[in-house]
């Protein structure tokens, strides 16, 4: 049976999450949000999730830019692997720099900057749209000579490292320091201080910030998220806001010239009053968050049982058909959706939880076949159309401790 051992870092990266809440507690601070927390896993879910269908494109785009066009014919030995690290972190700096510094890239980059909190969550806010940029960015590495297998190892190494750069329980680490990307630098990335913003762009060496200006030095404690603070927690519009700007600003902006210019400006060009006028036709104002113990479990329970989900998926994605694969998918997102919706206590939260439990239903019955599935949905639909307002009820009663939510 060939199994995706891949699969298993999902349970390792939520034990290395419940360590770092351990120690935090044990230093006497506090350094998890519930709302945030659940809302960069959120993050994290999609883009493990949605990489699974290109993760495979990836790898044979790479090959095919070696066989095609490799500049060099590199063998794998202890040299050619240091030279792949180094080569490696070259490109992220500069793929990490201009995903600050040109708006088109800043879509793709800031969903891993929205979170006001800092710890290994934060890590698994990354979008499938950044994965995208980034092996544009990496194919130069096959074309230089690097076989497609040592690209793709090298980058799961290089992404590893990263995950623990997120974090508060560290302190400095010495003369480290001066070679590596530590806690430290990273948590200056993160920061919105004015001293801190555009600094530590490395991923493993901080010598090309040194090297290329960018460098900053950790003094006072770096406060975090965006220099204008996004207030959702939509999984939707965490993913598109910039995109969204972006485009009204483009749509506004009159000549070609012009449009390629604010596209591949710097984000600062962006009018930030659009997001202003954006907020105010599709958002409301985020209510304060619940702290009731049901209304936790419940998002808790849905967050757990998208990661089984998701790790059955992964560790047996060989065996799944591709119709239900695309069931699973569609089901994971709208429980992505919905997690968001309830978070800021949204009425039609509801309508998502029936189209849910209808494609969970269906998934079901199309895995087992049993009929008697058919004659439980339709009853439990004539049920539905008949007491739906007592059902709406009774769920935002036992969800927010109210019979309405706060928002539509």
């Amino acid at each position: 049976m060939q199994l995706n051992w891949l699969a298993y870092t999902i349970p390792l990266f939520l034990l290395l999450i419940g360590l770092e809440y351990w120690v935090s507690r044990a230093q006497g601070k506090s350094y998890f949000r519930f709302n945030e927390s659940i809302a960069n896993l959120n993050v994290g879910i999609a883009e493990r999730l949605l990489d699974l269908f290109i993760a495979g494109a990836t790898y044979v785009f790479y090959a095919w830019l070696h066989q095609r066009f490799a500049l060099f014919e590199i063998r794998a030995t202890i040299w050619s692997w240091v030279a792949l690290l180094i080569v490696t972190d070259f490109v992220w700096y500069w793929y990490h720099r201009l995903g600050h510094e040109i708006s088109l890239f800043w879509a793709a980059h800031v969903v891993h900057h929205q979170s006001e909190d800092f710890n290994y969550t934060v890590s698994a806010r990354i979008t499938v749209f950044q994965a995208i940029v980034r092996t544009g960015f990496w194919s130069v590495l096959p074309i230089i000579g690097f076989p497609a297998g040592m690209v793709v190892s090298i980058l799961l190494v290089h992404g590893l490292y990263a995950f623990f750069l997120h974090t508060r329980t560290v302190g400095k680490l010495g003369w480290l320091e001066h070679i590596l990307v530590t806690p430290s630098h990273h948590r200056v990335h993160h920061a919105v201080n004015s001293q801190y913003l555009d600094k530590n762009y490395g991923d493993v060496f901080i010598f090309w910030d040194k090297l290329f200006g960018t460098f900053a030095e950790e003094h006072e404690e770096p406060a975090y998220g965006l220099t204008k603070p996004l207030n959702s927690y939509s999984f939707l519009w965490q993913q598109f806001h910039f995109l969204l700007e972006l485009l009204v600003a483009v749509r506004r902006t009159p000549g070609i010239r012009t449009k390629i210019r604010l596209l591949f400006g710097r984000p600062d060009g962006v009018d930030a009053g659009i997001r202003a006028e954006l907020e105010s036709r599709l958002l409301q104002q985020v209510p304060p968050a619940l702290n009731r113990g049901k209304f936790r479990g419940y998002v808790v329970g849905q967050l757990v049982g998208v990661l089984v989900l998701l790790f059955a998926f992964l560790l047996l994605e060989r065996y799944i058909p591709g119709w239900a694969q695309g069931l699973v998918a569609v089901f994971v997102l709208l429980t992505l959706i919905n997690m968001g919706a309830l978070l800021e206590q949204r009425r039609w939260v509801l309508h998502l939880e029936l189209a849910r439990l209808v494609l969970l239903w269906g998934l079901v019955y199309a895995v087992s076949g049993v009929q008697l599935l058919v004659v439980l949905a339709y009853i439990g639909g004539l049920s539905w159309w008949a007491y739906q307002a007592s059902i709406r009820r009774h769920y935002f009663q036992y969800l927010y401790g109210r019979v309405q939510p706060v928002h539509s």
